[in-house]
């Protein structure tokens, strides 16, 4: 996809570098050129100064060919006049929104415009929103730092070894339910077809790990 996120915050650009891991173009907005510091030298996105409500600064972001659209700057107003535009000028489907006002959610949320609060795992919500994953989080410790979730795993991991299938998507093997029984797996266990598979992951990986699974192992040298 071609993402176009408006904001690079602490949010913006953790979201920024996790679609990108995930072979999505992407476009970053902010009026501050030094916040894409955060995105790091090897980002290989584009970077637009500007106010991401400005309709001349959405066009430059690519705005026009745009799969998806996440507003995410530390402005409630701001966030949803952008979400709007992209939605309703641009005819942008995938758009979301972060909203720190709970009150105001509710009302955006009925016109149509997914909002994510500041929780924790916002990045994982933003992904699933922008990406329509179709597993979310089953359960997350009380603090909301660690996330177990079932994942949809490619057929070619079958036959290969968890600790493999763990490096590829950052994140650990809880669980399998094989044969309508829950194991444990150690070093030795390989997937095998027809396991349900429950990964446990730190907040805000969740949803790119979901989306790595889904994906299959790379290719051998």
């Amino acid at each position: 996809m071609y993402v176009v996120v408006m904001g690079c915050g602490r949010v913006g650009s953790s979201l920024a570098a996790a679609l990108v891991r995930l072979g999505n173009e992407v476009a970053v907005i902010d009026r501050d050129p030094s916040a894409f510091l955060r995105l790091g030298p090897d980002f290989p996105g584009h970077t637009i100064v500007g106010m991401g409500f400005d309709r001349d600064v959405l066009v430059r972001s690519g705005i026009e060919r745009a799969d998806a659209f996440a507003a995410v700057s530390s402005g409630d107003n701001s966030n949803i006049i952008s979400a709007r535009v992209a939605r309703e000028t641009f005819g942008v489907e995938r758009v979301v929104a972060r909203i720190y006002d709970a009150k105001r959610a509710a009302v955006y949320e009925r016109l149509g415009i997914p909002t994510v609060a500041t929780v924790p795992w916002t990045t994982d919500r933003f992904l699933h929103n922008l990406t329509h994953e179709s597993q979310t989080a089953k359960w997350r410790d009380p603090t909301g730092t660690v996330a177990v979730a079932e994942v949809s795993v490619h057929e070619d991991w079958i036959g290969r070894n968890v600790t493999e299938f763990e490096a590829a998507t950052h994140s650990r093997v809880a669980f399998i339910i094989r044969f309508g029984t829950g194991v444990l797996p150690d070093r030795k266990t390989v997937l095998q077809a027809d396991d349900q598979v429950y990964i446990a992951a730190v907040s805000g990986t969740v949803a790119e790990a979901i989306a790595l699974a889904e994906q299959p192992p790379a290719a051998d040298d």
